[in-house]
């Protein structure tokens, strides 16, 4: 400042808008301010300090905060009654009051929960501090959602949601910030279950390169003004609404210095009392106010209460196709002078089929078809939950049905001469158009008739008692059965015995060793024969000499024994120590033993 100073642009968040504000209206310095939202939160209203005399220097260059309008906009179009609204704890619940006051007045009923940093905690108290009733209810309402969340929290959050089986196929999640990219929206796509909608800020693209690149008789470098360079996507809101106040402060100096109402540059000192405002301040402050330019974000004047009030909204939603899977897709547009452009209401079928009758064959099968109390003379009039699918579609496109029972009571089978029965051989024989019931799909049956979606997977489980687990000391005795300990145990004396008396044998026949030989005493005796054959089988070893060829003989044979007695029960013993063994609770088929289950054929 003490070198003279044109205008302040920052980028901060609310706090040091705050500070900077009373130095700028204080010295009357033009002041662009861009919002800047930390850590990937969405950013909420900034609440500046009124000006002492009621000329405020500060002028918003990126546009205030209009998620509210767009969320309201959503949910009444959506046509939600009941939801819920997840925040982070860094964000500033303060930003929501405008959009609960106006869901108020339309009798929405919106709660409101703070997620904290652990999300895993979130989900823990809920299961340790709820009651089952008091579950189902929060499952209930968690099936329409509203995030204002970073993208990573987000995405946690949702993992979670589903894990612990809060979430179900008919969940609705609206993701809504301003500055969510691509990969973050297909990470969040990919790990939500159900539907999901994202909000975010656009900029408009200009589709000529010379437009492009050129704003205002100022030429922008390739990297923001090409679209096939993807800088542009990667770059932060806040740096690009910075670009665009540099750019909109240039064209006003060049605009000053035009009309030759150029004041010097301020030359201010806060630290000194006698320190005077700038004279050229207010001057131009007017003139940036009366400029107008397109930049990098749009179209950026202040000619709306000192704000930039340009911004553009895309909302994105989630569509399902058997090829591609999960698929993300623009539904419509919100700007801040149109409000919101398309429908996020699902797509209706056409009403081709108006006037048209059409035969229906059924099967009863509660509670999908029942028979309706019927009028003395009247057709047989049916109810039940397939019954009221059918009368949905018939309003919706505009169609009458007859409708009757299959005569053979089957839902259809093929035969031996390859015909079918049943409700699919009434379809193929073309005696009926469609047929209503709680039909299984199988293989063969898509091969010859087409199928809707289906709306409900019937599946069968079992609950049993989880087995107790013992603790026996005698573990290290499972490997081997009682029988083949027994027969290693006579192993070992049997074997002393016969080294034994193979060592008499040759003691007998050779009276006097050789000159400078010394036979071992190791086998003199029985105990000290039976202790060798001991320790080759533990595999401690021993100091025995064997001079006779026999010996070696049943020696070697031993020591292969043992190797592989001893590698076999390593291996079983590992086994048997890593490896559960199941154990089958149950055995027999009599009703008082056991629970049997079947599933008949639909």
């Amino acid at each position: 400042m003490n070198q003279g100073i044109l205008a302040l642009v920052t980028s901060t968040g609310c706090a040091a808008a705050n500070a900077l504000q009373s130095l700028t209206d204080a010295m009357h310095i033009p002041h662009l301010f861009i919002q800047r939202n930390g850590e990937g939160t969405p950013r909420t209203a900034c609440h500046l300090n009124p000006s002492p005399d009621g000329e405020s220097y500060t002028l918003a260059a990126r546009p205030p905060v209009r998620l509210n309008d767009v969320m309201l906009n959503l949910v009444t179009e959506l046509r939600w009654q009941k939801f819920i609204v997840f925040y982070d704890a860094d964000y500033d619940i303060r930003g929501l009051q405008t959009f609960l006051d106006q869901a108020s007045r339309q009798g929405l009923d919106v709660s409101l929960q703070t997620v904290d940093h652990n999300v895993s905690r979130v989900f823990t108290n809920l299961f340790s501090t709820m009651r089952t009733e008091e579950l189902n209810r929060y499952r209930d309402t968690l099936r329409r959602a509203v995030l204002l969340m970073s993208p990573r929290g987000a995405q946690v959050f949702i993992h979670q949601a589903v894990e612990t089986n809060l979430a179900s196929k008919d969940s609705h999640w609206v993701y809504a910030n301003e500055e969510v990219s691509d990969t973050e929206i297909m990470e969040l796509v990919h790990s939500s279950l159900g539907r999901m909608t994202v909000i975010r800020q656009i900029f408009p693209l200009w589709r000529d390169s010379n437009i492009r690149c050129m704003r205002n008789n100022h030429r922008i470098s390739s990297l923001l003004c090409d679209p096939q360079e993807g800088y542009l996507q990667s770059l932060e809101a806040s740096n690009l609404y910075l670009y665009d106040s540099v750019l909109m402060l240039a064209n006003a100096f060049y605009s000053k210095l035009e009309d030759r109402k150029w004041h010097s540059m301020a030359s201010l000192n806060c630290m000194r009392k006698s320190t005077k405002p700038w004279n050229g301040g207010w001057s131009m402050l007017d003139t940036i106010q009366k400029r107008r330019i397109t930049g990098l974000t749009g179209m950026m004047d202040f000619r709306v209460e000192g704000s930039n009030s340009h911004v553009q909204f895309e909302i994105l939603g989630t569509s399902y196709s058997e090829t591609f899977g999960k698929d993300v897709k623009r539904l419509a547009t919100w700007d801040s002078i149109r409000g919101l452009n398309g429908s996020l209401k699902e797509s209706r079928i056409e009403n081709s089929m108006q006037g048209v009758t059409v035969k229906v064959v059924t099967l009863l099968e509660e509670p999908f078809v029942m028979v309706a109390e019927n009028i003395l003379g009247q057709p047989k009039r049916y109810k039940g939950f397939s019954i009221d699918v059918l009368d949905a579609l018939a309003k919706l496109l505009g169609f009458k049905y007859d409708i009757y029972q299959v005569a053979d009571g089957k839902y259809g089978s093929p035969t031996i001469n390859g015909s079918w029965n049943g409700m699919i051989g009434e379809l193929i024989s073309k005696r009926a158009d469609m047929a209503v019931s709680a039909i299984t799909i199988t293989p063969e049956r898509e091969s010859v008739v087409d199928f809707s979606k289906r709306y409900l997977d019937y599946s069968v489980g079992i609950l049993m008692r989880k087995s107790e687990e013992k603790i026996n000391i005698f573990s290290l005795l499972a490997p081997f059965d009682l029988a083949v300990w027994a027969c290693i145990a006579a192993a070992i004396p049997v074997v002393g015995v016969m080294i034994f008396i193979l060592r008499r044998v040759q003691s007998v026949r050779s009276q006097t060793p050789p000159a400078g030989h010394q036979v071992a005493s190791v086998f003199t005796s029985l105990q000290s024969a039976i202790w060798i054959v001991y320790g080759a089988f533990v595999q401690q070893g021993g100091d025995s000499i064997l001079g006779s060829v026999a010996l070696r003989i049943v020696m070697g044979s031993w020591w292969l024994f043992t190797l592989i007695v001893c590698s076999s029960y390593t291996a079983n013993l590992a086994a048997y120590l890593t490896v559960s063994r199941m154990d089958n609770a149950v055995r027999t088929s009599t009703l008082g033993d056991s629970l049997v289950v079947t599933a008949a054929d639909q």
